[in-house]
């Protein structure tokens, strides 16, 4: 007998790319669509809002047959809450039920599967200013009631569904600009009890998924990395340890095993972080059994032991939240680590910047082993400002560069044993950036606008085909056999 040898991408793999409504949609106030936080979200210097987005609310038909003509398996979306039910509760607002409908339609008419985040961060505004948002354990059941109405309404239409994107970013990092708060920053009591709520709600969707669909799949989809240790020393070691516990394990534990890693426990005690555990929290989370995991990755930590200090991030409050020393500065968790540059990651050959091509190989593993589950990477890709030029083209090859890369690499890890069914890069269209607006981009679709909300509201909004665009379609056509582009 002879051992199985897995080689290559297995044969009805999952390609495609992501998006996210606040990000990509614009009709703010089309059609009885209410206003989420990410509407009056300030903003930093230069860059636009969401309200218009890349338009896809009124060019959806144009992209997926876009995403079509690229070969996509799969579109990885959400729905905006505040579209279904413009107050995050009460009154279903039907235009909003109708043009995901319409959208879930054209999707499977070229054959391509949706892959539907229940919610991307754009919570309804009404619901941050009569709970404070994920801090009332009410939102517990107005989430579950949110998610009883997508069920009712897509359960024939979405085979795969993704509870909550990148909820531990919201907690690891604490800073409300990526939700449209005051900017000021919570204790990490405030913060964890939020995540304690927001796992339990999630739990409770899963349930009700399996039992209101059960054609269907459900899992998280949070940001999920492997802590390198910066150095050999023991303590470095420990503390990527402690570090994949506190930043990733503490929400899929959760989801999975139904307890939080020990680890995690000395850091509460440092931060005077208490859990409010109500009856049932734990065997709710235990029995609620995830089908996958999806997870974003953009590159994987380095980890370096950081000594317990009282933390107090007062002076992060008026700091450009888009330089890399604010994202560090975020990162110390006392006592436990703190990020610290790589040397070994991989320089780019086009513009210099480096990248970490193994981020997916590693973690896709490590997840693998620890939940035995299988993975879709819900996000992953390289965010730069693209030049339109006179012709209508678009070169990027420092994105093909990067995401060929990274391919090559995750064909290894599915071949040394990483479950994974999937890939949908961030992001199928240009999109606006959470902090750099429509100037850094993602997509493989050029959207031809700018920073200009004024110019934006009656922007024609003309796709282009980037480089990256055709290459990808080859990448697909040959499920992930040619990453050189050829013919």
């Amino acid at each position: 007998m002879s051992l199985p040898n897995k080689k290559g991408f297995p044969k009805d793999f999952l390609w495609g790319a992501s998006s996210s409504s606040a990000q990509i949609e614009g009709g703010y106030d089309c059609d009885g669509k209410g206003l989420t936080v990410w509407d009056v979200k300030p903003l930093n210097p230069g860059t636009c809002s969401f309200h218009y987005a890349s338009d896809l609310y009124h060019h959806y038909k144009e992209d997926i047959a876009l995403m079509a003509e690229m070969g996509f398996k799969a579109y990885r979306m959400s729905i905006a809450w505040a579209r279904i039910l413009p107050e995050g509760e009460g009154e279903i607002n039907q235009a909003g039920i109708d043009f995901y409908k319409d959208l879930f339609n054209e999707c499977h008419k070229h054959g391509i599967e949706p892959v539907v985040t229940i919610f991307h961060f754009d919570l309804p505004l009404k619901l941050q200013e009569k709970y404070g948002g994920w801090k009332d354990r009410k939102m517990i059941d107005i989430y579950v009631n949110y998610c009883r109405v997508l069920f009712e309404n897509f359960k024939d239409d979405v085979k795969y569904w993704l509870t909550y994107n990148e909820q531990n970013m919201l907690v690891f990092f604490g800073a409300f600009d990526m939700i449209g708060g005051s900017g000021k920053f919570s204790t990490p009591n405030d913060l964890y009890n939020q995540a304690h709520i927001q796992n339990v709600a999630q739990a409770k969707a899963i349930h009700l998924c399996h039992e209101m669909c059960p054609n269907s799949k459900i899992g998280p989809a949070p940001n999920i990395t492997t802590s390198y240790p910066k150095t050999c020393n023991p303590m470095d070691v420990i503390a990527a340890m402690n570090m994949d516990d506190l930043r990733n394990n503490f929400y899929l534990d959760a989801l999975v095993f139904g307890e939080y890693p020990k680890s995690v426990y000395r850091y509460f005690e440092k931060q005077h972080v208490v859990i409010d555990v109500h009856e049932g929290d734990f065997e709710c989370m235990k029995t609620c059994h995830p089908d996958f995991i999806g997870f974003n990755c953009y590159g994987n930590d380095t980890t370096e032991h950081l000594e317990h200090y009282e933390l107090d991030l007062s002076e992060l409050e008026k700091a450009d939240n888009r330089d890399m020393s604010y994202l560090i500065k975020l990162m110390e968790k006392p006592g436990v680590g703190k990020a610290c540059k790589n040397e070994y990651f991989a320089k780019n050959s086009v513009d210099g910047n480096s990248y970490d091509p193994y981020c997916i190989r590693v973690t896709a593993r490590r997840l693998t082993d620890r939940y035995h589950l299988p993975v879709i990477i819900t996000e992953n890709g390289y965010g730069r400002p693209d030049v339109l030029e006179a012709d209508g083209s678009i070169h990027d090859q420092y994105r093909i560069e990067h995401l060929k890369e990274t391919i090559k690499q995750m064909k290894l890890g599915i071949e040394e044993g990483a479950d994974i069914f999937g890939y949908c890069p961030w992001s199928a269209v240009d999109l606006v950036s959470t902090r750099e607006g429509i100037t850094k981009r993602y997509g493989f679709i050029y959207v031809d606008r700018d920073e200009d909300d004024e110019k934006a509201k009656t922007a024609e909004m003309k796709r282009y085909r980037k480089d990256s665009f055709y290459w990808y379609k080859r990448v697909i056509e040959t499920n992930g056999e040619d990453l050189e582009g050829e013919k």
